[in-house]
């Protein structure tokens, strides 16, 4: 981070302390001592304070800290803030030692009862102001923005750039010094600021720059001419001024220190390293100039890693890449674009990313890539810029003498594309990514060469392998900011947002470099940090034989699509369109008036208001809650409304989520629908489907088995389904070595008659359907730590019973329970789960405070390793099934994974020998990594559409 230019030896810095512990302890994941002590937010705390004198240098300089949650804005409106929920439990343990952190650093550190941490701030930027004194404002909080004046401004530690009128403006549509106007009038939700009903920013922005201040606007409030905004300014006048006591901060509160105290002292190095040292934060030490091998020595129970929770190693941690210079290179000619693939293939590495006309790799077009070699030197190379931008408003400064012309210089498409084929292909050249799949996907296209990405690594695919459960996001601006304290370019930066948006082919090229080019170096940086971690952390196998190679299988079976068959699914929809409006009719008719049956408000008023029926608690909101459990509780107790309402919900939902958008989504060019598989959407390694989403098409109704008729094969072809039986229940039968279901299954009876059978004591020989079907639920509910009301419910028994059951269950199988009792002690001690495979799912939450959140994390203990097991063979059947099926000369194409089954589209002639080679390689996916007790059992059918197939 670089100082303001206007920054001398006078300046003060007021930082914004407990804005950045918020940052830190949601930005990165949970770190703990060995005493059990969480420091995620302190170590992000210490290392950006650390960072910030070491670019600033100032000579002045304050942490300012909340003192805590009532101040003096509580007196005013007992309101204020009352929507805020206390801290993480993890956090506030964590505030003493951000203290102790600030005072090893030896700078300035203030906080006052009865006042925000803003305030303070206010008061010192006021008399720095008063003196001619340059102030700086680190924090990116919009609150302080009404602070910017002369001598004052505001310094963005994220984005790295400094505040001044021009980005408040930006911000709020005003000068700094009518902001508190503008925020009186629009209210702040996260705060509780009521303000004005109906106003936000912009509204708020052109009344302020109309009436020229709140006070000039409520006394003309009559001559508003729109005639709702014109009553709320009236009625709410009073609350709009509340607003402003609230918004504006005191400047004038009683300090502590002058600010001539506020001298920066000498960095006390020893007494730093020894905190440093006592909290394990060894990367701190190195930046400080002392190794961490030369600390202070500690106890061995004391010594730590950096590593979050469950993963403490003795390895050095892995410091961030800090480039000393960023170059970026915008690539528009033949040599240049030669010279940078000469530099990868010399080094044997390179970054690579796209840039395209859409998020669905299927309908996106390329119009760029960008390369990077080393960590702060990147390129972007454009080839479909064509339009000349200067007339387009998307928050730009373009230059009114701009003469570019419609179609900037780049390289002809096909030269440029001819050259990154051998770029791409040239198996001597590591390409290097981030979500890989997406970019494998769009080169493959035939119109963009067919291009074959590998051989390939993913940061995307690292962090998930690595901290699955620790952090959900692995987006790439998520990992740059935690990892590296990087502020990516936002897409909207460049291209505008809202009706404004521009495509990125009408970026101009300098911008459209800066932000491409980034998104490469970046992603250099971070495979440099994550590509190591994985054989510390004992994760190779997991990636390297699990993940990376599914990378090209699921891009090819996202290229494939499926074939829908739009005229049935018209019908379908048409016929869901009677049948909506026939039970529309029947609801209006039984309560007595016509309503909007999709209002869950006005629904709640109909049922529990005006017909009578228990309510359930009202929401915050002050609506009744009309979600399905209470929908099904009235319908189980005969309320026949209730039950028109959730066939309606039903048929509402699968024509609006399926038949209607099933056909949207054909793809013009390829008559095929193509949905993107998420490698990274749960913890446990399933993989998720989205845009549209295939894995949640309902098979339990008859309606839902009608959409799965619309999937067919193009002539000449059939489908081909193929799932695991019973995958889960195996895999609990092999990791609990339950003798009884042990033997179930290598004899082929039937689990679920099987476990009735012990259970319930009845012979197998007259098992009825109702006692078989009590037993599978509480068979497939012990897999997910099913409650005794949660099956109560599911079963429509009394609690009691329910407890019966799992408890006959427990005794009958106690290699079951043994498992969920070893399983829930593993993870209190790990904080992980792991899968036969060694894929690790961390689960923080499993020692909370929290009864319900310990509850849940205990249930994902049981069943993380088993559901996760699943995912990891069939992805290792997925990987192996390609070659296969080629080696059997065999031209299937595999098209859709759901879970525990496989979607392939295969000539017609060779159905039936497809079919096997699909069994036989999904029967034997564990081999040789695991041999379990139990067989894993394929089966697969064929037919036209994928209803006829499964």
């Amino acid at each position: 981070m670089s100082a303001p230019a206007s920054m001398d030896k006078n300046t003060l810095v007021l930082v914004d302390g407990s804005g950045y512990i918020f940052r830190a302890f949601h930005g990165l994941p949970m770190m703990n001592r060995p005493d059990g002590t969480p420091i995620n937010a302190v170590f992000g705390f210490t290392k950006m304070v650390m960072k910030l004198m070491d670019d600033l240098q100032p000579s002045h300089v304050a942490v300012i800290f909340d003192a805590g949650r009532i101040t003096f804005r509580n007196d005013i409106y007992p309101e204020y803030k009352a929507n805020r929920s206390e801290p993480p439990e993890e956090l506030v343990p964590q505030f003493a030692l951000v203290r102790e952190a600030t005072q090893a650093l030896g700078l300035p550190m203030i906080e006052l009862p009865g006042y925000e941490a803003d305030d303070i701030i206010a008061s010192y930027a006021k008399i720095a102001a008063q003196e001619a004194r340059e102030c700086i404002i680190v924090s990116s909080d919009k609150d302080l923005m009404q602070l910017v004046q002369p001598y004052v401004q505001m310094l963005d530690p994220m984005k790295q750039r400094p505040i001044g009128p021009d980005e408040v403006f930006e911000k709020f549509g005003v000068q700094p010094d009518k902001v508190i106007d503008v925020q009186a009038l629009a209210g702040d939700s996260t705060d509780n600021v009521p303000g004005v009903p109906g106003i936000g920013v912009k509204t708020a922005a052109e009344l302020i720059n109309q009436f020229g201040c709140l006070d000039d606007l409520l006394a003309q409030a009559e001559t508003i001419k729109q005639p709702k905004r014109r009553e709320n300014l009236i009625q709410f006048a009073e609350q709009a001024r509340i607003s402003r006591q609230l918004v504006a901060l005191k400047d004038d509160v009683t300090l502590p220190f002058s600010l001539d105290q506020l001298a920066r002292p000498e960095t006390d190095k020893e007494k730093l390293a020894e905190f440093l040292n006592h909290q394990g934060f060894k990367s701190l030490l190195v930046a400080l100039g002392q190794p961490a091998s030369a600390a202070p020595s500690l106890p061995a129970a004391q010594q730590i890693s950096e590593k979050p929770t469950g993963q403490q190693q003795a390895q050095a941690p892995i410091l961030p890449i800090v480039p000393e210079q960023i170059s970026y290179a915008l690539v528009t000619t033949i040599q240049s674009l030669e010279s940078w693939i000469a530099e990868a293939k010399a080094q044997g590495f390179v970054a690579i990313d796209t840039e395209t006309t859409s998020l669905n790799a299927g309908a996106a077009e390329l119009v760029g890539v960008s390369l990077a070699t080393a960590a702060g030197k990147a390129c972007y190379i454009p080839l479909r810029h064509n339009t000349k931008p200067t007339d387009l408003d998307a928050g730009f400064d373009f230059a009114e003498d701009d003469t570019s012309s419609e179609q900037p210089e780049q390289i002809a498409f096909e030269q440029a594309i001819a050259l990154l084929k051998q770029l791409c292909e040239d198996a001597s050249i590591l390409k290097i990514g981030h979500n890989l799949k997406y970019d494998a996907h769009v080169l493959g296209h035939e119109s963009h060469g067919a291009i074959r990405l590998h051989p390939v690594e993913d940061t995307m695919c690292l962090s998930y392998v690595l901290d699955a459960g620790r952090t959900e996001r692995h987006g790439l601006d998520a990992l740059a900011l935690n990892m590296l304290g990087h502020q990516n370019i936002k897409y909207e930066e460049v291209c505008g947002k809202g009706a404004k948006q521009i495509p990125f082919s009408q970026v101009p090229l300098d911008k459209a470099c800066a932000y491409a080019a980034e998104d490469a170096d970046i992603c250099l940086r971070l495979w440099m940090m994550l590509k190591p971690r994985l054989a510390q952390e004992g994760m190779s196998s997991v990636y390297h034989r699990l993940e990376r190679p599914l990378i090209s299988v699921l891009a090819d079976m996202e290229r494939e699509g499926i074939c829908v068959d739009r005229a049935f699914l018209q019908r379908l929809s048409h016929d869901f369109s009677v049948r909506i409006a026939a039970l529309e009719k029947i609801i209006h008719e039984a309560a007595g008036e016509t309503f909007n049956v999709a209002s869950p408000k006005q629904l709640g008023e109909i049922l529990f208001d005006k017909m009578g029926y228990p309510a359930p608690k009202k929401s915050k909101t002050g609506a009744y809650s009309t979600g399905a459990d209470v929908l099904e509780d009235l319908a189980a107790q005969g309320v026949d409304i209730a039950s028109s309402v959730l066939d309606f919900r039903q048929l509402s939902k699968l024509k609006s989520t399926y038949t209607d958008a099933l056909n949207a989504s054909v793809n013009a060019r390829t008559q095929r629908v193509h949905t993107s598989f998420s490698m990274v959407g749960a913890s446990t390694g399933r993989l998720s489907s989205s845009d549209p989403n295939l894995q949640n098409i309902p098979i339990r109704t008859q309606e839902g088995r009608q959409i799965r008729k619309a999937f067919i094969a193009q002539p000449g072809y059939k489908l081909i389904s193929a799932d695991y039986s019973q995958i889960e229940l195996r895999l609990v039968a092999h990791v609990a070595q339950e003798k009884s279901m042990l033997e179930a299954f290598s004899n082929g009876v039937d689990i679920h008659a099987q476990t009735a059978a012990e259970v319930f004591d009845v012979p197998i020989e007259a098992m009825d359907a109702e006692t078989r079907r009590r037993a599978k639920a509480i068979n497939f509910g012990i897999i997910y730590g099913i409650s005794a009301f949660g099956l109560a419910r599911q079963l429509s028994i009394g609690r009691s019973e329910a407890a019966r059951y799992i408890g006959a269950y427990f005794e009958r199988f106690p290699g079951i329970q043994s498992y969920m009792e070893e399983a829930k002690a593993f993870a209190k001690t790990h904080q992980f789960v792991q899968t036969l495979f060694g894929r690790k799912i961390h689960i923080q939450q499993i020692t909370s405070s929290n009864q319900a959140v310990r509850a849940f994390a205990e249930r994902q203990a049981i069943n993380a390793p088993i559901q996760g097991s699943a995912a990891d063979i069939i992805k290792r059947a997925m990987i192996a099934l390609p070659e296969a099926l080629r080696n059997a000369k065999l031209d299937a194409r595999m098209l859709l994974q759901v879970h525990d089954e496989l979607i392939f589209e295969v000539p017609e002639e060779q159905a039936e020998k497809t079919q096997s080679v699909i069994v036989s390689v999904m029967q034997s996916a564990h081999l040789p990594a695991i041999e379990l007790s139990v067989p894993l059992i394929a089966e697969a059918g064929i037919g036209h559409s994928w209803a006829d197939a499964h």
